[in-house]
């Protein structure tokens, strides 16, 4: 279930009505749980610890306790289980074991910051955080880089400046960022601006609490012109490819119609027969 991110205001009736029934709680840490129960006049069942340490070891007392007929909830520390936080496996292993699975609602850092950036939500991707290093790190920016969704993504404070000048590096420093902190919380902060903007905003304040990025997504190609494909048909016929060919590679290559490249393809070759018979 949804617990607050931030704002105590957020945990839902129907959210303390399922921790008020519920005979274990799995969370992250008791302490903070605990606190949101008192919280909610709720008096403490059984609490289980399932953070990421323990979540592989534990989901089999959690299956055995679905077996012996207790209800059995699942928080963490803040916003929905299984988005870059325990209870996936949870989830998998009662589905999997026959017993009834219900979801309720509650806050979601993702798409609270999605909401108020002001950029496109139509068709959004969740990334979570990124791979800290190496190849990975450098596929999955390419990857942003290339899509034309909004993405949505977490990152540390102490990170945030070497993240914002990677996604500057692959997207291009004007392509349009939010940057959402303490999100519900008394010190709530958005800013909004570009890449090359939101470093310098970066540097001139050290970053404090759990940053919620939301990215721009890639532009919309620019069509090829009649002259830059035909350049490319001419070069595709020049390595050896047939016409036909060489328009089908152009097409795909450049993202214009495949009509388009053959008629390139067909008046390059009137121009060669035409110097040829000359």
């Amino acid at each position: 279930m949804g617990t607050p991110i931030g704002n105590l205001g957020d945990l839902s009736p129907r959210a303390v009505e399922a921790l008020t029934i519920a005979d274990v709680v799995c969370c992250e840490d008791t302490r903070r749980t605990g606190r949101l129960l008192a919280a909610a006049g709720v008096r403490a069942p059984r609490l289980l610890v399932v953070n990421d340490h323990t979540e592989a070891a534990a989901t089999g007392e959690v299956v055995r306790h679905l077996g012996a007929g207790d209800r059995v909830a699942v928080v963490t520390d803040a916003g929905m289980p299984g988005i870059s936080d325990p209870g996936e496996r949870l989830v998998r292993a009662a589905v999997d074991g026959g017993h009834t699975v219900e979801v309720v609602p509650g806050p979601s850092a993702v798409v609270s910051a999605l909401a108020v950036s002001g950029l496109p939500a139509g068709r959004f991707a969740f990334e979570g955080f990124l791979p800290r290093k190496g190849s990975g790190r450098t596929r999955r920016l390419a990857e942003l880089a290339a899509d034309r969704r909004t993405t949505v993504l977490y990152e540390a404070p102490h990170r945030l400046a070497r993240t914002l000048a990677d996604l500057a590096g692959a997207c291009g420093d004007d392509r349009r960022v939010a940057l959402a902190r303490e999100l519900t919380k008394l010190h709530e902060e958005v800013w909004r601006g570009t890449l090359a903007e939101a470093q310098e905003w970066v540097a001139a304040a050290p970053p404090r609490g759990e940053f919620v990025l939301v990215l721009d997504g890639a532009p919309e190609p620019v069509p090829a012109g009649d002259d830059a494909v035909r350049a490319a048909v001419a070069a595709a016929r020049a390595r050896g490819l047939s016409g036909r060919d060489a328009a089908g590679a152009v097409a795909a290559e450049l993202g214009v119609p495949r009509r388009q490249a053959y008629a390139a393809a067909t008046a390059i070759a009137a121009g060669d027969d035409e110097g040829s018979g000359s």
